[in-house]
């Protein structure tokens, strides 16, 4: 597989761990699960309200 594919879904779980805490929630989690689940995650956070 192209590098590239690996170093967007790593920036893709940076991003979404940043805005998992700016909405009051465990960015290592929501890091580790974008790892596993990328633009999923990045959905259901983006529908998350902030705690």
């Amino acid at each position: 597989m192209d590098n590239g594919y690996f170093v967007g879904w790593g920036t893709l779980a940076l991003i979404n761990a940043g805005l998992a805490q700016g909405k009051n929630r465990s960015g290592l989690n929501w890091f580790l699960l974008s790892l596993l689940l990328g633009p999923i995650a990045t959905f259901c956070l983006v529908l998350a309200e902030k705690r």
